[in-house]
């Protein structure tokens, strides 16, 4: 899952949902707990961690990344965790009843007010005045993130660059995963805050 995904699954806890998006910037064991979050904070990234391994091992998500190109196969968890961040800004009122902009608005204002990892706190200008969250209704824009991953965040060279138009070769199938798999999703992280609450 991406940005928005993890902020939703999170639930409205504000700790929660910091911890949700810090996942992919904080690495390393949580246990002890690092000692300049909260609990909650700690709570959401075990959570976090915990919807990556779920994601991994359901059926549908596998059908998906079984999906995207051999050329891009080795790349295929970040292909399929854009595109679900691209179907669940377009099926959002299936979802939540707060309007996607003003959950959008929500998630930046609360990563502005909390401290950040450098790598979050450099791009949160961008990815505030570029409203990510909510252009990923847009193939387009999953396009141009996967571009820029592709240039930015990857090392070496790979082949990712260009797999948004993947996302429209097979669309109604990622879309039928991708519905399959998000209710689940939801279920299985409503699960784990209410055991931890």
């Amino acid at each position: 899952m991406n940005y928005l995904a993890h902020a939703l699954l999170a639930g409205p806890d504000d700790d929660y949902r910091l911890g949700g998006l810090l996942g992919d910037f904080v690495k390393g064991p949580l246990s002890p707990a690092p000692p300049q979050f909260s609990a909650a904070v700690v709570k959401g990234l075990l959570l976090h961690r915990r919807i990556d391994s779920f994601a991994d091992a359901h059926r549908a998500f596998a059908r998906s990344r079984q999906r995207v190109s051999v050329e891009r196969r080795r790349y295929s968890g970040i292909v399929v965790d854009m595109f679900y961040d691209h179907f669940l800004a377009a099926h959002w009122a299936r979802f939540s009843t707060q309007p996607l902009e003003s959950f959008s608005a929500a998630v930046y204002a609360l990563l502005s007010r909390r401290p950040l990892p450098d790598r979050l706190a450099r791009i949160l200008p961008r990815m505030r005045q570029e409203d990510w969250l909510a252009s990923y209704r847009e193939p387009a824009a999953v396009g141009r993130a996967l571009d820029q991953i592709a240039v930015h965040r990857l090392k070496r060279s790979n082949t990712l660059s260009g797999a948004g138009g993947e996302l429209l070769q097979c669309y109604a199938q990622f879309e039928s995963d991708f519905l399959e798999f998000f209710p689940a999703a939801m279920a299985f992280a409503e699960g784990f805050r209410r055991q931890r609450a």
